[in-house]
């Protein structure tokens, strides 16, 4: 039986991604590029960049004007906190740590307005052990 990341990474189709880098040689880039070529929309969160992975970028979750299904995070953890808040405002289902991020608070958000959680996982692992795809 898959474990509670692998069902969350299977039912979505829409990752919204904060922090996505423009380094490609940064895992904050190079996971979120593993998504989309296994056919998940990635929609990136940065404070700077105007496209990235071929996708227009928001400034903050709050600012996207569609459904988002996954929030995956490549911030501080100490940032985890806020990118939940905003995650719970736009109805995302899961919030996602990516490894090496775990905050207590951030877990008692997400868990508290209903979203799954996962901490400390990477998306692309568990996409590639799981063997999800979406094209």
């Amino acid at each position: 039986m898959a474990d509670l990341a692998e069902r969350a990474l299977a039912a979505a189709n829409t990752i919204a991604v904060v922090g996505l880098s423009r380094d490609p040689a940064k895992a904050a880039h190079s996971v979120p590029a593993n998504l989309q070529a296994a056919g998940f929309r990635i929609i990136p969160v940065h404070p700077s960049a105007d496209v990235l992975l071929g996708e227009r970028v928001y400034r903050s979750l709050t600012d996207i004007p569609e459904p988002v299904d996954l929030v995956d995070v490549f911030r501080p953890a100490a940032e985890a906190p806020g990118i939940a808040r905003q995650a719970v405002a736009i109805g995302a289902k899961t919030l996602w740590l990516q490894q090496g991020i775990v905050s207590a608070e951030a877990r008692r958000i997400a868990e508290e307005a209903g979203l799954d959680y996962v901490e400390d996982r990477c998306t692309a692992v568990v996409r590639a052990l799981g063997r999800i795809r979406k094209n």
